[in-house]
């Protein structure tokens, strides 16, 4: 009852490439896969950081139960998967025009008109456009310069009032 076969419960059962392989397949398929999808349905979460999250409590659960015959498993598992997340961080950082983990911003609203074809896109209703607007204190497109659906799922809104309030330049001192 109280016996211990320390072998079975950390030695890996499985090729421990095999296992770096699965969780690259998985892991790279389900980024692609996400990176992809109408980013509203994601809100504040980007979608690497939702993938990461399922990907490292299953991949954890899974060494923690008779899915694999050590704990071994589930933490090369979780260090794959918190591997990719991180190069990926990394190639987002460094090669920022390529815009991996995020996508671009997608004009909504350009001077004063919504911007049809982009919301159909990305599924997103003139109702929910609206919302936004709202929420940035406007009840009408009409003053909105530009709306931006950004990479995060926000909507960020510039509108003819900000583009006038910049700071009025620093005088040269004599």
């Amino acid at each position: 009852m109280f016996e211990l076969d320390w072998q079975e419960i950390l030695v890996p059962s499985k090729p421990v490439l095999e296992m770096f392989v699965r969780g690259t397949m998985i892991y790279l398929l389900l980024f692609a896969t996400m990176r992809f999808l109408p980013r509203r349905t994601i809100g504040g979460m980007g979608p690497s950081d939702l993938l990461v999250v399922v990907l490292i409590a299953d991949a954890v659960q899974n060494g923690m139960s008779d899915d694999y015959k050590s704990v071994t498993e589930g933490v090369v598992l979780a260090f794959t998967i918190f591997g990719w997340a991180v190069f990926i961080d990394w190639l987002d950082h460094r090669f920022p025009q390529w815009h991996i983990a995020e996508g671009r911003p997608l004009l909504l609203v350009s001077e004063g008109q919504l911007m049809r074809e982009n919301m159909r896109r990305q599924q997103i209703t003139e109702d929910e456009v609206m919302a936004q607007l709202r929420q940035h204190g406007l009840d009408s497109p009409r003053t909105v310069v530009s709306a931006f659906l950004e990479g995060d799922g926000r909507i960020s809104v510039l509108t003819r009032s900000h583009m006038s309030k910049s700071p009025p330049p620093e005088k040269a001192r004599t």
